[in-house]
């Protein structure tokens, strides 16, 4: 009983422990992003024609007070116009990520002339952790198209302890069945070089495109809208984690509770057991140890009426007592965790 009291002490523990860090870890959800490009005509005091192209966005479900900045969802952005109309050195506009960049809430770009104009704009968007697109071959293996690093070698090594391709002697190494043969190129490897073998299979992801066109005889103001799946940091709400937290905190002592009640039972069971086979045993030891408490609670080792006076208690000798007595108590109390956790193994 004191064994499974241990170990379940440990497991609540710990399982709270983990509760409340992923409580306060941001969890990674996925949203919609949805990108607003406006353009608007103008005639120069000249007479010339002009026109502007704004590339502005937003989530659609943000309930933050303080919303994200639409360059902060991108690693690059690029602008490609017609280069029949612009010429090649005037054709491309380019914003790339840099540590001094700072964020906007939007770009924009303006050029002379009336005539249609046809553009592209790339989007690659910023991932963190860095995302890759994985190769066709060992995505149909994996079942997924991009990912991160640490998340690939996962589902590999997932993919080779469900086929056992682990070498039964050789731990270290895999025996790569024809599909992870033709992947890597080889038939044997050792886990320590998946890692390397992967940066050949790992690219990064394609950008999003949207192909857009500027025609001015449609109006002097023309918008379109255009939405996309994005993945960010969900943070929790403090009341909804000091919620959580006090719900952790009262299944905790109903879990106590329920051990205590299950101690009891059990000692009753004993009771009761040795009672029923045999009762004048039964009484007879009950109260030997009935005697032996009131002992123990009557005879006390030193002096009472001495240590009843607050002068005993700042002796000399006094602090390195209360160390030992604390140091002890650490002992014990890292026996049983250790113990615990060898029975949890095992």
């Amino acid at each position: 009983m004191l064994e499974f009291e241990r170990r379940l002490d440990f497991n609540i523990t710990r399982r709270t422990l983990d509760i409340q860090e992923s409580l306060r870890r941001p969890a990674r959800v996925k949203k919609t992003l949805r990108i607003f490009l406006t353009n608007l005509f103008y005639t120069q005091q000249d007479g010339a024609p002009s026109w502007e192209l704004r590339v502005e966005g937003r989530l659609t479900e943000d309930a933050r007070p303080i919303k994200r900045k639409f360059s902060s969802f991108f690693k690059s952005l690029v602008i490609e116009l017609d280069s029949a109309i612009y010429g090649p050195d005037n054709h491309l506009v380019e914003w790339h990520r840099t540590a001094a960049t700072s964020e906007t809430d939007g770009f924009q770009v303006r050029r002379p002339g009336d005539l249609p104009v046809k553009c592209t704009i790339l989007f690659q968007l910023e991932h963190q952790p860095p995302h890759f697109k994985i190769d066709p071959r060992l995505a149909r293996l994996l079942g997924k198209q991009t990912d991160t690093r640490p998340a690939v070698i996962n589902a590999l090594w997932q993919y080779i302890k469900t086929k056992t391709l682990q070498d039964s002697n050789e731990r270290e190494y895999i025996n790569n069945d024809n599909y992870l043969a033709q992947i890597f190129e080889c038939k044997r490897m050792k886990f320590s070089e998946i890692p390397a073998k992967l940066s050949n299979l790992l690219s990064p992801p394609d950008p999003i495109v949207i192909h857009h066109s500027i025609v001015r005889n449609s109006g002097e103001t023309q918008r379109a809208t255009f939405d996309f799946e994005v993945e960010v940091e969900d943070y929790i709400d403090t009341k909804v984690l000091n919620h959580d937290t006090q719900e952790i905190k009262q299944l905790d002592e109903k879990v106590f509770g329920i051990v205590a009640d299950i101690k009891r039972s059990v000692t009753n069971f004993g009771f009761f057991s040795d009672f029923s086979k045999d009762p004048q045993q039964s009484i007879t030891k009950w109260l030997a140890s009935q005697s032996n408490d009131l002992k123990l609670m009557t005879d006390q080792p030193g002096d009472v009426e001495e240590e009843r006076r607050a002068d005993y208690y700042y002796q000399p000798w006094m602090q390195e007592a209360v160390c030992r007595y604390f140091y002890r108590k650490v002992q014990e109390r890292r026996n049983d965790l250790e113990l615990a956790l060898s029975s949890i193994r095992r």
